[in-house]
């Protein structure tokens, strides 16, 4: 849906200023052989992972599918298992696809900017296509091109094989990028336009579906807001004697020490029965104690 496309795209643009500040703020090649590879794939990947655990954790969906149960009201057949199956793979795919957005475009951006790549690979260039440092060992070889990053470090000799490497290795790192982004784009295509073709409904149906649900959950929402909170109504009168915004009232109930104490505390989800729960102390209090004790006469005139 638009929601869908809009949120994917402010994703990416956060994605994308994040990355910036990122790297003009924090990243700092060491220059240093065997250290450049571990450093440089720190930033590409680690960021990306985190951000790929983060649209994980942040899409409903995923808590949705953990914390859903099969109905005991339902037979278990071959066909209701089968249809699970697709069920969980497209679900899966749905939260994939979604959680991808900003790992995606956190590693399209910085392959495009070539610095951490730069810093990654740039001891492995086999500098002996330019001439540079013939007559010297394999690891003096390796320490000199682990400075190219930091063109301060590397000797006025080499500073024409280091701009050549150095653009070698931007051209390498940008084309990944690209392809990078290409391959996801068509993905993507190819995964609607299979979906679309393996649908059960058409165009339109699948348009007018597609507003029920969101139609449906809006309205589930705010029933759940209503219903909560005159649930919640209830017992904060059978403590108090009244609840906020009532007029004209003529008395209050004074919670004694022990009432105090007992929705006092850290509160727990506690089963009542097979089919119940207790979403509070309070709650608790409300189910299993009368509502007796001290009551306040208020005078009306102020």
């Amino acid at each position: 849906g638009k929601e869908v496309v809009i949120a994917n795209a402010i994703i990416a643009i956060l994605t994308i200023g994040g990355q910036q500040l990122f790297s003009f703020f924090t990243f700092s090649c060491p220059c240093h052989v065997g250290q450049n590879l571990i450093y440089g794939l720190a930033f590409l990947g680690v960021p990306a992972l985190i951000l790929l655990i983060v649209g994980y954790a942040l899409n409903n969906q995923t808590w949705r599918l953990i914390m859903g149960k099969s109905s005991h009201f339902e037979r278990e057949t071959s066909s209701n298992w089968l249809l699970k199956c697709k069920l969980l793979c497209f679900v899966l795919c749905s939260i994939t696809g979604r959680a991808l957005v900003a790992p995606v475009t956190w590693l399209a951006v910085t392959l495009i900017n070539g610095s951490y790549y730069i810093c990654a690979v740039s001891e492995y260039v086999p500098v002996h296509y330019y001439g540079a440092a013939p007559n010297v060992t394999a690891a003096e070889r390796s320490r000199i091109l682990a400075t190219f990053p930091c063109g301060q470090l590397v000797p006025p000799e080499l500073a024409r094989a280091r701009d050549e490497v150095i653009l070698l290795l931007r051209y390498q790192s940008q084309v990944a990028g690209w392809l990078l982004i290409a391959v996801v784009v068509i993905t993507v295509f190819l995964s609607y336009c299979l979906a679309s073709c393996f649908s059960p409904l058409s165009f339109l149906h699948f348009r007018y579906w597609n507003s029920y649900v969101h139609n449906e959950q809006e309205l589930f929402d705010e029933a759940t807001e209503q219903h909560s909170r005159l649930y919640a109504m209830q017992n904060v009168r059978k403590f108090f004697g009244f609840v906020p915004g009532s007029e004209n009232v003529k008395e209050i109930r004074i919670p004694s020490l022990r009432e105090w104490q007992a929705i006092s505390g850290l509160a727990f989800l506690k089963r009542v029965d097979k089919e119940h729960y207790d979403y509070s102390l309070l709650h608790d209090w409300a189910l299993k104690e009368r509502a007796s004790g001290k009551y306040l006469r208020i005078d009306e005139d102020p």
